[in-house]
């Protein structure tokens, strides 16, 4: 049976009757390829209906009802929404008005219920915000773990003398001048990302970040702690901290910006932020997490006495949120205690599981979330850098901004913790890097109950996880995407039928062409990182809704066309526009990610509508200081948008790239 297909007025009707009716909708605005709707009760959508209404490409239900219909189409439906709703289409559509005078105080009502729900829930809002911190980091955190675990390998095994110093010493030396890139500066990486996420500046933040390093600080005549007098210690606060400090700088920084005049705000603002923020850092935040140090020591002691299978079980779960305060410190002195007392640590194999706990936990997550690949790619890259004892990938990356796998993760590794605990006299004889490397200082050759127990750390990880930690609105977006896959399979398996009408005939002509496919090679927009368009952090992208496709993010503000064909659309805030190939292959070039509220003024449109363009013709110019001040994605995103005309996608993009240079090549049926 043909689909079925609606007019442009049908195609409002419906929407409007599944986003939960018009009195439902308050505002009805477009960009280049989806309606935007505010709604003012979330509960009252049919997320479901709308995704089955014919002409809707894909549904996102966010802070915005955004419903994808496509380059070209999209305006008309949304001129149709607004003209059913008795209001002028502008670049925002204020409220209905229109005989709605009387829903007025629903209306309230219903936005302060929404409001409250939104509140309900901070820790989302809190993991979510981690995740934007950490996420943009994971690749420096591979690459310099990998490095920082051979170099891990390599110094246990110095010190345990099983390879000559004199030799290997300068080798180890040279891989930690590369470790020490990422992990000695994290506090300032982690303060820079912070303020782009919060909304502070990126280089006062960097500063905020450095300041628990202590960096100039006498240690003959050292800054005191104000609550022990005595002195403090780098790091102290730790990445919570710093994370904490930038939050209370973006607060500090959007009041004064209001408040100090233009003339000399650049100036007085960030003396003050410094002053302000930096001052209480030093002497607030810093010696608070000490002052908790402090009071740590004689809990850690009092557990250490128990001994057993509960003082591994509590040190090994509570090791990492020791380590994101910056407490783990104090615990370096019981370290070289134990050393000088028995020849061993005791400690550090059982504090050693807590990352244990993480590798079980990923691999829990990569298993019941395969499908979500953008989770996936992270846990592949971390995974080997966590066996190795290198933590911080899987912390940050992983189960931190996820909630829940975070503590089930703890939970592994006090489940390892336990095991080392009840085997006892399990010791390493130096301090070093856990996980794997850490075997070769194992004493008394025990290293076997300390791989058993990384064993029962990677199983309690994952168990934990498996049945109670995975989070579960991923695995709802994991099933749904397991279900839309479903159908397109079923659509596209043509079965031969004895007699075709000539209507069904041309459309298995269409999809089993008889002509050899045309290719049509796909070109960087930008200099910079090419993606897949899987990595967009834009979910009707990244689900490639719109279609497939990549995006660069670009070193510079020169962006050219990802094809050679005509220009056939600009859209009128600037942010999009759209090509045309001689294949027939509709190429959508969308600047940023959710930029059409910046209303075209962070862009330059260099072309017109109707002309001919190359891989060498820059299409626009994008300001994109601009867009990092405003808090938008600088993704300049190349989506193909009739996919029914593609027979296959080669080349999928994830390399640094110069501009005009072949990234994708796309056989187009014509």
């Amino acid at each position: 049976m043909a689909k079925e297909t609606l007019t442009v007025e049908e195609l409002a009707e419906k929407i409007f009757q599944e986003a939960g009716g018009m009195d439902n909708v308050e505002t009805v605005n477009h960009c280049m390829t989806r309606v935007r709707m505010t709604v003012r009760d979330h509960d009252k959508v049919d997320q479901q209906g709308l995704k089955e209404i014919p002409g809707v490409m894909g549904v996102v239900n966010d802070e915005q009802l955004q419903v994808i219909i496509g380059p070209g189409k999209v305006n008309k439906v949304a001129n149709a929404m607004v003209a059913k709703a008795g209001v002028d289409l502008g670049q925002e559509i204020p409220q209905q008005k229109s005989g709605k005078e009387a829903l007025s105080e629903k209306t309230a009502e219903m936005k302060a219920a929404q409001k409250a729900k939104q509140k309900s829930s901070p820790l989302k809002s809190l993991l979510k915000d981690i995740s934007n911190i950490f996420v943009p980091m994971i690749p420096a955190f591979v690459g310099a773990g990998l490095v920082a675990g051979i170099a891990s390998v390599l110094t246990n095994m110095i010190t345990a003398g099983r390879l000559d110093g004199d030799t290997w010493n300068y080798y180890v030396m040279i891989l930690n001048v590369l470790r020490n890139g990422m992990f000695t500066y994290l506090a300032i990486f982690t303060g820079v990302n912070a303020a782009q996420v919060f909304k502070a500046n990126p280089t006062l933040g960097g500063v905020i970040g450095s300041i628990i390093l202590l960096t100039g600080m006498n240690p003959e005549a050292p800054i005191q702690n104000l609550f022990t007098g005595e002195a403090l210690a780098a790091n102290q606060g730790g990445i919570i901290g710093v994370i904490f400090a930038v939050w209370l700088l973006a607060k500090l920084e959007a009041v004064l910006h209001r408040v100090i005049p233009e003339a000399i705000d650049i100036i007085v603002t960030p003396t003050l932020c410094l002053l302000i923020i930096g001052l209480t850092e030093i002497f607030l935040i810093m010696p608070l997490a000490g002052l908790i140090s402090d009071s740590l020591v004689g809990s850690i002691t009092w557990v250490l006495n128990v001994g057993g299978a509960f003082s591994g079980f509590v040190l090994g779960a509570a090791f990492l949120p020791m380590v994101m305060f910056g407490l783990h410190q104090i615990l370096t002195p019981i370290h070289i205690q134990m050393i000088e007392a028995t020849g061993s640590t005791q400690l550090l194999p059982i504090l050693a599981m807590a990352g244990a706990g993480q590798v079980g936990a990923a691999l829990a997550l990569w298993v019941r979330l395969r499908k979500d690949k953008e989770l996936s790619e992270m846990i592949k890259g971390a995974l080997p850098v966590g066996i190795l004892g290198i933590g911080e990938p899987l912390i940050y990356g992983v189960t931190l901004p996820l909630g829940r796998p975070f503590i089930t993760a703890c939970i592994g590794g006090g489940i390892g913790g336990a095991v080392i605990g009840a085997l006892t006299n399990i010791g390493a004889t130096a301090i070093g890097p856990s996980g794997l490397a850490l075997i070769p200082l194992i004493a008394n050759g025990r290293w076997m109950g300390y791989i058993f127990g990384l064993l029962a750390g990677y199983a309690g990880g994952f168990v934990a996880t498996y049945f109670f930690g995975i989070p579960k609105d991923r695995l709802e977006a994991v099933k749904e995407s397991e279900a839309e896959e479903e159908k397109p399979a079923a659509t596209v398996t043509v079965q031969p039928q004895p007699k075709q009408t000539s209507e069904t005939a041309a459309k298995e002509t269409t999809a089993t062409p008889s002509k050899e496919p045309i290719d049509t090679p796909l070109y960087a927009v930008a200099t910079g990182t090419t993606k897949a368009i899987s990595a967009s952090s834009d979910p009707v992208f990244s689900q490639k809704m719109m279609g497939d496709g990549y995006f660069v993010l670009p070193d510079n503000g020169a962006i050219y066309a990802p094809a050679a064909g005509t220009v056939t659309t600009i859209f009128p805030t600037k942010h999009a526009l759209g090509i045309k190939t001689a294949s027939g292959l509709e190429i959508l070039l969308h600047m940023g990610v959710d930029t059409v509220e910046l209303q075209g003024a962070p862009f330059e449109i260099l072309v017109e509508e109707g002309q001919a363009v190359t891989p060498a013709t820059q299409v626009a110019q994008v300001d994109l200081a601009q867009l990092t001040a405003k808090g938008k994605a600088s993704e300049m995103l190349v989506i193909i948008t009739n996919m029914e005309q593609v027979a296959n996608v080669e080349g999928l993009p994830g390399t640094e790239t110069k501009a005009g240079q072949a990234v994708m090549h796309v056989a187009t049926i014509k």
